[in-house]
């Protein structure tokens, strides 16, 4: 049994002032396999008062000594890959063959940083007026537990580059992939006071940075519910909020379409990180006509999927993260039944030999209506809702018919047409044609989804406040 009883504060590992311990669990055996010391408001308090005592010399670095630092935590977290992945199996329950790449993710995210830093204006004119990009000051980072290692480095990115201080409130459920990723931070040898990680639970510590009034912006990634709770927490501070939250992305496959290769892709966008991503094609649309074609083969490419321990090499699909987030999986499965949506495959209960941990049957419903639970809810989890339409605008009505915009697919092989129909579409990414993410690009989502944009030089600006300075070259 390991026991994590530090959090980092000022440039050291401390004890924190909080009592509470949170149990780690593997989710692949439902076993604890550490515990994890927990702060508190005091420790919150502390951690924010270090970042605001080291902002003044950190806001003034130069641009190559925060390239520098930058590449420091991306060398630091590429050396203990091995080490990290393995954690990421433990206590998330990720794929092996999808471990190692989600450090790499992390790691890249601060290079992706760096760029945008070496590249960006902090200085330009308009008119009679010099314009300066400053740093907007302390950020609370407050990150979920479905991609621990990724959204921390790609908030931690935004804000060296920028020049902000920052305090980090990872999920408590993310404890050992924490530790050993602060321990990165601490190797790389960032100034005291720059980087903090605080764990606790959202209602001590979380409350903490989105109420004190030295935190001056909360970027946050999780459910819409606790983003707006967060918005609402922030309005007396006026604090800048940067909001990633729930989605129920569309993904539209239209009858001019390779059907053998999207309706595949399909599934696969659906299932990604074992069905716990937010911008999850979660809504397949789909020709009414050849519904019973689109069932053959998502039922045929669920077959082929591996669910399985997440130790194994050729796992597909591992636990979900909690029992908690498994009886909710659980009851959404339910739901769809008692509605009288279709199930082509899956189902509730545990896989055949599956049944010590958090598995869940990778799931498809087809004849989903938009009215149902499962056609409009986040459920995340491995469950695909097929729903049909009898033309274009019915679909992009669909596509839009609901209080998330996150994400969007479209296959088409006219890519005129899918390139007209993505302007269309309320959503802050459209990927076309089995296109993957750029992570350069901006990231974030319309409505419900959230407010502001994440990576690259986007996010890079969404850490910085904007002076106006005239009359900087009139002599007295």
């Amino acid at each position: 049994m390991r026991h994590i009883d530090k959090i980092y504060i000022n440039g050291e590992f401390v004890t924190p002032r909080g009592t509470e311990r949170q149990e780690l669990v593997n989710p692949s055996t439902r076993e604890v396999f550490a515990t994890l010391a927990l702060g508190n408001e005091e420790d919150a308090k502390l951690a924010i008062a270090a970042a605001k005592a080291a902002f003044p010399a950190f806001s003034r670095t130069t641009v190559q000594e925060r390239a520098d630092m930058l590449q420091r935590l991306n060398d630091a977290i590429l050396a203990r890959t091995d080490e990290l992945a393995e954690a990421n199996i433990l206590e998330y329950g990720a794929p092996r063959m999808l471990s190692v790449p989600r450090v790499q993710l992390a790691a890249m995210n601060l290079m992706i940083s760096k760029e945008a830093l070496e590249e960006f204006e902090f200085v330009h004119y308009i008119g009679k007026a010099k314009v300066v990009s400053e740093p907007v000051g302390v950020m609370g980072i407050i990150t979920p537990w479905n991609a621990s290692y990724s959204q921390i480095t790609a908030k931690l990115g935004a804000a060296i580059a920028a020049g902000c201080t920052v305090v980090i409130k990872p999920s408590e459920m993310s404890g050992l992939q924490t530790q050993l990723l602060t321990e990165c931070f601490d190797a790389a040898g960032i100034p005291a006071g720059i980087i903090n990680v605080v764990n606790g639970l959202g209602a001590t510590v979380g409350a903490e940075l989105t109420r004190n009034k030295d935190v001056a912006m909360v970027n946050f990634t999780g459910s819409t519910r606790v983003g707006k709770e967060i918005r609402r927490a922030t309005v007396d501070s006026m604090k800048r909020v940067t909001l990633e939250l729930g989605g129920k992305s569309p993904y539209i496959v239209f009858d001019d379409a390779d059907f053998s290769k999207a309706i595949p892709a399909a599934v696969k966008s659906c299932f990604s990180n074992n069905g716990q991503a937010c911008v999850a094609g979660t809504r397949l649309l789909v020709p009414e006509h050849r519904l019973e074609e689109v069932k053959q083969l998502a039922r045929a490419m669920v077959e082929s999927m591996k669910v399985g321990l997440p130790t194994e090499a050729d796992t597909n699909l591992g636990p979900i993260v909690s029992e908690k987030q498994y009886n909710q999986v659980q009851h959404y499965i339910n739901v769809g039944l008692q509605e009288g949506a279709e199930l082509v495959v899956g189902g509730a209960g545990h896989p055949a030999g599956l049944e010590q941990g958090n598995f869940v049957k990778p799931t498809v419903f087809a004849n989903v209506r938009e009215d149902m639970t499962i056609g409009k809810e986040e459920i995340f989890g491995p469950v695909l809702s097929i729903l049909t339409f009898k033309t274009e605008e019915e679909a992009i009505e669909m596509a839009n018919n609901t209080d998330y915009g996150l994400g969007a697919y479209i296959n088409s092989s006219n890519l005129e047409k899918a390139n007209e129909l993505a302007t269309r579409i309320q959503a802050g990414s459209v990927l076309i044609n089995g296109a993957g993410f750029e992570m350069k690009a901006p990231f974030g989502g319309y409505k419900h989804s959230g407010i502001g944009r994440e990576y690259g030089v986007h996010g890079l600006k969404d850490c910085l406040e904007t002076k106006t300075i005239t009359g900087y070259d009139l002599p007295m």
